[in-house]
């Protein structure tokens, strides 16, 4: 997401909103958008996608307060940062980086002295053999990128853009089904230029996943909340349940069902990146009962407790 994006903007929010009205404005956002509710909508992805960033830093109390200080710029890393700066996305995050920011602290003799300007190589920092610098491997470049709960989870492509030699570069990084939050992809070839003909380093970025409106990860298993009534809780009922990867199912709900029972799906849950094997999905069932009763309700409520009464607290304690 470039600069002059606003993120309170994007979540349509006032500056001064509380952490709970952001939450809920980006839970609201996140289900309109999603990719699963507008499948082949490419306007909708990069939308899902801008509301994915702009919770990550505004639903973090740290990064807002850096973010409202000094705007996007906080994540480029300072005007003195040895890494380049770079965005995940399309346009970019961060402003250019002049080169020779990265080398102001060196010796220029020093550096060249090795090339028979002087009778014997001196130490740098650089190896350096005889009179001439050893090939040396450039430094590794760290960044992070976000990605939504789902890419994660299933794999896909991430965009990114860096910014090295004057220019802007494009690379596509391919995000391994599976991967967890903290999870390093190495793009071999892509960090700093080596030494005296050496190669370059690596590019080393950090996944941070996003959260999802609804579902919840447990290692490999998915975890999502269905809401049922007191009556389908305990007389059974036949609900729809949404998945990660293959839509709608629909879930029996045994009678007797108590508020907080796991429900298992087997395989639906996230692909292991190593075996490729699927975790499961729990489907955690929440009792929502009516607040608003009317009198016929209230009766035949008392006339259940006097048909089948129990304690469920009894030698609990």
């Amino acid at each position: 997401m470039a600069q002059t994006v606003d993120y309170y903007k994007v979540l349509g929010v006032p500056r001064n909103a509380s952490a709970e009205e952001i939450r809920k404005a980006y839970r609201k956002l996140a289900r309109q958008y999603h990719p699963d509710a507008r499948p082949n909508d490419k306007e909708a992805e990069e939308r899902f996608k801008q509301i994915q960033e702009a919770y990550a830093v505004l639903g973090d109390p740290e990064k807002r307060e850096m973010y409202d200080r000094y705007g996007a710029a906080f994540e480029s890393g300072g005007p003195r940062s040895r890494t380049w700066t770079w965005s995940s996305g399309p346009e970019g995050r961060g402003g250019a980086v002049d080169l020779n920011d990265l080398f102001d602290e060196l010796d220029l003799g020093d550096l060249f002295g090795g090339f028979g300007f002087g009778r014997s190589g001196r130490r740098t920092g650089t190896a350096w053999t005889g009179r001439r610098a050893a090939p040396t491997k450039g430094q590794d470049v760290r960044m992070e990128i976000q990605v939504p709960f789902h890419v994660a989870a299933e794999g896909g492509t991430h965009d990114l853009v860096i910014r090295r030699n004057g220019r802007q570069e494009r690379l596509s990084v391919k995000i391994p089904a599976g991967i967890a939050d903290g999870g390093v992809i190495r793009l071999a070839g892509q960090g700093e230029p080596g030494v005296a003909g050496g190669p370059p380093g690596d590019l080393l970025v950090t996944v941070r996943v996003a959260p999802h409106p609804f579902f919840r990860r447990e290692g490999n298993d998915l975890l999502v909340e269905v809401p049922v009534t007191v009556t389908e809780a305990a007389l059974g009922a036949k609900v729809e349940v949404p998945t990660l990867s293959e839509g709608t199912v629909v879930v029996t709900v045994p009678p007797g069902t108590s508020s907080g029972t796991r429900l298992r799906l087997r395989g639906k849950g996230v692909r292991d990146p190593k075996t490729g094997v699927r975790g499961d999905q729990y489907v955690i069932v929440k009792i929502v009962v009516p607040k608003d009763l009317s009198e016929r309700a209230k009766s035949l409520l008392k006339e259940l407790a006097e048909a089948a009464p129990m304690n469920p607290r009894k030698g609990l304690w």
